[in-house]
């Protein structure tokens, strides 16, 4: 189940609640028992290699790159 951050804007405190994906813009109760709550939006880190992989300089002279469409200035 995921897991969202939420901040209190009463007393500031920072917390997480573990709850499905359908509820994840329903109002949360801090643990204090404020109900004026935020949801935090946080970055997740994804590691493995699903990713595509890094492009490589071609090896023609230029070096770098960086011009599209093939006609590259020299």
């Amino acid at each position: 189940m995921p897991r969202y951050e939420y901040r209190c804007r009463t007393c500031g405190d920072t917390f997480e609640l573990s709850r499905p994906m359908a509820e994840s813009s329903a109002p949360a109760t801090c643990p204090t028992g404020h109900d004026d709550t935020v949801k935090l939006l946080s970055t997740v880190a994804v590691g493995g290699s699903a990713s595509a992989p890094a492009p490589r300089a071609s090896g023609g002279g230029g070096g770098g790159g960086g011009c599209c469409g093939g006609g590259c200035c020299g």
